[in-house]
């Protein structure tokens, strides 16, 4: 490295492989629970997580906030959401009727405040609102920026340690203010 250039990989530089991480951040205590790492973030990856996630309450009422990601509003999502609050409605075709018609009729019964399984949906390019990509930062600055892993297991090992450390000693919930200047005109 030398100053003003930017920063390269060696060239014996050897790529492992990637993993998807999705987590909960739960407001109240600042832990992540129920964390999961896999190769995908596909619809059934998505569903797999939230399905892991309520069975630690599987009688609570839940609310997941989440942005609009094509996995968030699924159709399998709301089939599973839908058999979870024991709603007998018929919930139509995808693409043709009924509540799976469209994302934005899957995403309106998602966030349904009747359903004990919700989800509520970030506006679009409002990441911030989401507390868990604080976290997220909070990850990448501590363990992932210019780290080094040898193999995929390793990266899992490690993701997963730190997530156990930041619970037992970091976690607290985020003291989240705003305080901007007046937009002047």
């Amino acid at each position: 490295m030398k100053p003003g250039k930017v920063e390269r990989h060696e060239y014996e530089y050897i790529r492992h492989g990637t993993q998807c991480l999705t987590v909960n951040f739960e407001v109240a205590t600042g832990k992540i629970i129920t964390p999961t790492l896999d190769f995908t973030r596909k619809e059934n990856d998505f569903v797999a997580h939230i399905i892991k996630t309520v069975a630690t309450d599987p009688a609570g009422d839940w609310i997941f906030v989440v942005d609009n990601l094509n996995t968030h509003i699924s159709e399998s999502l709301v089939r599973w959401v839908a058999q979870q609050c024991g709603l007998p409605e018929e919930l139509g075709k995808k693409g043709r009727h009924g509540i799976l018609q469209s994302m934005v009729t899957r995403k309106a019964f998602l966030s349904d405040p009747t359903h004990r399984i919700r989800f509520l949906f970030t506006p679009k390019h409002c990441s911030w609102l989401n507390q868990v990509e604080i976290w997220l930062s909070i990850l990448v600055r501590r363990l992932l920026k210019r780290a080094s892993f040898t193999s995929i297991d390793d990266l899992r090992n490690r993701v997963l340690n730190f997530i156990d450390y930041f619970n037992q000693t970091m976690a607290k919930p985020f003291k989240w203010t705003f305080s901007g200047k007046v937009l002047q005109t």
